[in-house]
């Protein structure tokens, strides 16, 4: 009866845990219960609660992957980088002194670094040119204002060089001064720097009104070059313009000049200009000056007698930004006699150039010649031009060259 009991035990058992086998989903098969089984029912109620091997267990969330933002589609073009382009400089139109204000030379139009160089009064310094075997290469030429190349008694020139907005480190040969000297530092209210003169044109300059501003040798800032002594000694006086300006300090004769008059000066090139960009003009059958344009920085340079013509401070052709070749009356001045005969008449007198009023010049600039009247109607107004009309024609800025030249000259080349 036992028996039967526990069999029937087992029975009800089984029929549970395949029920609940199949409730779960489990596909194996359990494995068959014999009648030996000796199993507890401990055991029994420990695999009844137990979970199959072959469960089906809930799915495992996917991890949430973080995806970079999508592209950005840009359809323009990459932008080119531009050169800056260069500016251009504005036009400069100078026609009255209140125009160039207070940082502006009167004597060239040129914008100064240095404003305060521009308190001093300018100085005209005398310079040699021949023979060209002692006096070239002239040194300082090239950082003048305003140079005059003139003629002498004896149809060789010579430099009045003036000097305003530089200071160049020396200055020479100086040689001595000539009538014209007595009109040119009254223009540009000068004073004058010499080796001296001939007694009677010394003396028709120191009666002058300029007559308290003529610096000799002694003055200081002179100074003499004896190195080689195959130079004759009238040529080798120099001077350092710094001390020369010391001198007119010293002498309480040093303040800003008083200009009645100024020339115009204008970026602009004045219109119907005839093309002038070769210059050629004789002053004697021995000696030739030669001004090419250089289209690159709009300037002249000088060729005399066929060699270039230098600063010998730098070694540098010498070039203007004008060239004028201004026309004037030469005579001989009958009162002063340079070369004197033992039977009291005279071999050669003084030339006086008669650098006052008007007459006809050319304005060379910018590759064109214009032909101006040249005036001067007061004798402390410096030169100014003027077309037929009666109008004022500029200068480009920068340095000016005057080439005097009496009228019975032959035409100059101009190409």
């Amino acid at each position: 009866m036992a028996k039967t009991f526990q069999q029937s035990h087992r029975l009800i058992t089984l029929f549970i845990l395949v029920t609940v086998l199949v409730a779960c989903g489990g596909q194996e098969t359990p494995a068959p219960v014999t009648t030996t089984d000796t199993t507890s029912p401990t055991e029994i109620a420990a695999v009844d609660t137990a979970v199959p091997a072959t469960a089906t267990l809930p799915p495992t969330a996917a991890p949430t992957v973080t995806l970079p933002p999508p592209a950005i589609v840009n359809n323009e073009p990459t932008p080119t980088t531009l050169p800056t382009p260069t500016a251009t400089p504005e036009p400069v139109a100078l026609y009255s002194l209140e125009d160039f204000g207070t940082d502006r030379n009167p004597l060239t139009g040129e914008l100064m670094e240095d404003p305060s160089v521009l308190q001093r009064r300018p100085i005209a310094i005398k310079i040699s040119n021949n023979p060209p075997s002692y006096t070239r290469p002239q040194h300082g030429i090239g950082q003048a204002d305003l140079v005059f190349e003139h003629v002498t008694e004896t149809n060789i020139t010579r430099f009045t060089a003036i000097f305003y907005g530089q200071t160049p480190p020396d200055v020479g040969p100086i040689r001595s001064a000539r009538l014209i000297d007595k009109e040119l530092p009254a223009m540009y209210d000068a004073a004058i720097f010499m080796s001296g003169s001939h007694p009677l044109i010394l003396d028709a300059i120191a009666q002058s009104d300029i007559g308290d501003r003529i610096y000799r040798e002694m003055s200081t800032g002179y100074y003499r070059k004896e190195e080689d002594d195959s130079i004759p000694f009238e040529h080798t006086l120099y001077a350092d313009p710094a001390g020369l300006w010391e001198a007119v300090e010293w002498g309480h004769d040093n303040r800003p000049p008083r200009f009645t008059a100024t020339m115009a000066f204008d970026t602009t090139p004045p219109p119907d200009g005839d093309p002038a960009s070769y210059v050629e003009l004789h002053y004697s059958t021995w000696s030739e000056v030669v001004w090419e344009y250089n289209e690159e920085d709009g300037r002249y340079y000088r060729t005399v007698d066929g060699e270039t013509f230098v600063d010998g401070n730098n070694d540098e052709q010498v070039s203007a930004a004008n060239v004028i070749i201004l026309y004037a009356p030469h005579q001989f001045d009958h009162s002063i006699c340079v070369y004197p005969r033992e039977d009291g008449g005279c071999d050669l007198y003084t030339t006086e150039i008669q650098i006052w009023g008007r007459g006809y010049a050319m304005l060379i600039r910018d590759g064109h010649k214009y032909d101006v009247t040249w005036l001067r109607q007061n004798r402390s107004d410096m030169f100014t031009f003027i077309d037929d009309a009666g109008n004022p024609v500029p200068l480009q800025i920068g340095n000016t060259w005057f080439q005097v030249v009496p009228f019975y000259y032959d035409d100059p080349i101009i190409e």
